[in-house]
């Protein structure tokens, strides 16, 4: 059965009848950045108004891939496991030139985490299980839904002006968080534009519900034998909805070739039979671009306002989140009278971050859409070999899927303890003698403790761990014991064998610290 989309009740602010105290935060946009974050600010106990100038979920599946730490931040905000449970499982990707399997790959090899390596699951679902969550902090999300801003004016906070049904209205906020997408309104007002490149390329995207035994794997074809001399993608969806991806080069025109009639004869080819019903159908071309700052005073910037890439590697939703993750706990320090300043931090970060996926991102369109010359030749040449050469199978290059980046801390390390857990990445995960530990960490600052007691720090959470063979390996190495502080956001701070409670003391006080 197709999506049902309810649309979500309007009711009339009441900015319309009355001044309104100024907020400590606004959120512009409902789409899954902007609940997101939303949430978290609500569960630090800070306040938001979240303004949506439509009243419904997104239309179409949008964003379908959600990685294992886009699904580790939903789980923390509360949606994670219904999520999972909702969603397709999937970990091998496969990737084939013509009809031949030239590259396969496992995003989670080994056992012993909570979340899965990715779950396909339609942006509109993810956007429902978001808004009936904020919806049980109703002393905290304000959800406005058709309260379009038409005026900003950015200072020491920022003034609004806001459309609604009922007539405009003015509010004002310490802090404006646009989440409005790649097409940001908040942007434009600031008069701000992207940096970056627009790749001469299109692609049709098709969601087609049928009845299938396609495996839940991504499938990726150079030169398929239904689409000649083009590249496709294919993703199992829940509900019996499928997205498949057909390049159609530049030259294509976006209206005709989003029609009916030119749309279900290409997915007749992919498939190999009629029996299906078009779902939604869109048309785009690959950017790859981003701000080149995204916090502009009070003006805060996260997802795609912030930064775009080409949806190869489910890099747009999965950075949005992960956006969030290293802004929620900074600006709610901020809205409870912290220094601004760690918002810098936020900014440094990201940048680092959206940087990382845009070159990830620029490298599969180059690959996939090779300009005439070195870039062709190499791309044929690659494909070639795969078949027959182990070497060059890793070469081939469909998207490499996203990964939370590492930031480049420089907080205390002991390099004899397992890269996967420096400073900078994100915590692995590890199931303990009950449960699992990234179930232990968020929200606060944590000193975890392994195989030794926990030093006595002011102000820090402690948590002892037991070295279970998974902890042991994710974290010790071949060290009999380990200190790490982990921030808010589940990030590795710093680390050590030992440590004096004045270096952890010190090494906590510094993540709270703009080191600009």
């Amino acid at each position: 059965m197709p999506y049902d989309y309810r649309p979500f009740p309007y009711t009339p602010p009441p900015g319309l009848t009355a001044p309104e105290p100024r907020h400590k935060v606004v959120i512009v946009g409902a789409g899954p950045i902007g609940l997101a974050l939303a949430i978290d600010l609500a569960q630090y106990g800070v306040p938001s108004v979240v303004l949506d100038d439509n009243n419904v979920v997104s239309v179409g599946s949008r964003a379908i891939c959600w990685s294992k730490r886009a699904l580790e931040v939903l789980d923390r905000l509360g949606v994670g496991e219904r999520c999972v449970e909702k969603g397709v499982i999937w970990k091998v990707g496969r990737t084939l030139h013509r009809e031949d399997e030239v590259w396969t790959f496992d995003l989670q090899p080994e056992p012993g985490y909570k979340m899965p390596a990715f779950v396909n699951l339609q942006q509109y679902y993810v956007e429902e299980y978001l808004v009936a969550r904020a919806l049980e902090f109703p002393g905290l999300i304000d959800l406005r839904w058709k309260n379009k801003v038409t005026r900003l004016v950015s200072g020491d906070g920022v003034a609004l002006t806001v459309e609604t049904p009922d007539g405009s209205y003015a509010l004002e906020a310490d802090h404006l968080v646009a989440c409005d997408g790649a097409r940001s309104d908040v942007r434009g007002m600031l008069g701000l534009d992207f940096d970056g490149e627009l790749f001469e390329e299109r692609f049709l995207i098709a969601d087609i519900e049928m009845t299938g035994d396609f495996p839940s794997e991504r499938r990726f074809w150079f030169e398929p034998p239904f689409h000649a001399g083009q590249s496709a993608l294919l993703h199992k969806q829940p509900d019996n909805i499928y997205r498949i991806d057909l390049q159609l080069g530049w030259d294509a025109d976006p209206e005709a070739e989003r029609q009916p009639e030119r749309v279900i004869p290409r997915i007749e080819k992919a498939v190999g039979h009629k029996d299906f019903r078009l779902d939604w159908v869109s048309v785009y071309t690959f950017q790859c671009r981003r701000l080149a700052r995204f916090v502009h005073g009070p003006v805060i910037f996260c997802g795609d306002s912030a930064h775009v890439v080409s949806p190869f590697g489910a890099r747009g939703g999965n950075g949005g989140l992960q956006d969030v993750d290293a802004l929620g706990w900074r600006l709610a320090h901020v809205a409870k009278g912290g220094d601004a300043g760690v918002l810098n931090a936020y900014d440094r970060e990201r940048q680092h971050g959206a940087d990382e996926n845009l070159r990830n991102s620029s490298r599969t369109t180059r690959f996939m859409s090779p300009a005439p010359g070195a870039e062709r030749w190499f791309r044929d040449a690659v494909l070639a070999l795969a078949g027959k050469a182990a070497f060059a199978r890793p070469l081939v290059n469909s998207g490499r899927l996203s990964v939370a980046c590492t930031y480049p801390l420089t907080g205390p390390d002991d390099p004899a303890l397992p890269q996967a857990a420096r400073p900078g990445a994100v915590a692995p995960d590890a199931p303990l003698a009950e449960g699992w530990l990234i179930d232990r960490l968020g929200r606060e600052t944590v000193l975890m403790a392994i195989g030794q007691p926990t030093p006595r720090v002011p102000g820090l959470v402690t948590l002892g761990v037991e070295p279970t063979p998974e902890v042991r390996t994710r974290y010790l190495g071949g060290a009999t014991r380990a200190l790490y502080l982990i921030r808010p956001d589940q990030i590795v701070a710093a680390r050590w064998q030992t440590a004096a409670p004045e270096a952890i003391a010190t090494a906590a006080a510094a993540i709270w610290e703009d080191r600009t």
